[in-house]
């Protein structure tokens, strides 16, 4: 291995070391983020301050579990953009 590619791989294990980082912090902070804010929808069941139906509580727990599928399928893909889909 000559002296030349030692810096150019060391930058490169430094970026992939950078970007992991990166990675970890936001997904910690946005998944912390995301589950308060479900924690916040589910406040929503005390009956004595709020009325819904049943099928009020489908259609929450239906358009959340839709995103979960979706971040798994863009986390997981190989760069498919997904398609968005919504009909009343």
């Amino acid at each position: 291995m000559n002296q030349a590619n030692m810096p150019q791989k060391a930058t490169k294990k430094k970026d992939s070391h950078d970007k992991r980082s990166k990675f970890v912090g936001l997904a910690e902070s946005r998944t912390s983020a995301a589950i308060k804010a479900i924690r916040v929808i589910g406040k929503l069941g005390n009956k004595a301050h709020y009325e819904y139906s049943e099928a009020d509580v489908r259609k929450i727990s239906q358009a959340l579990l839709r995103e979960i599928e979706e971040l798994k399928t863009r986390m997981l893909s190989t760069g498919v953009k997904p398609q968005i889909e919504f009909k009343l």
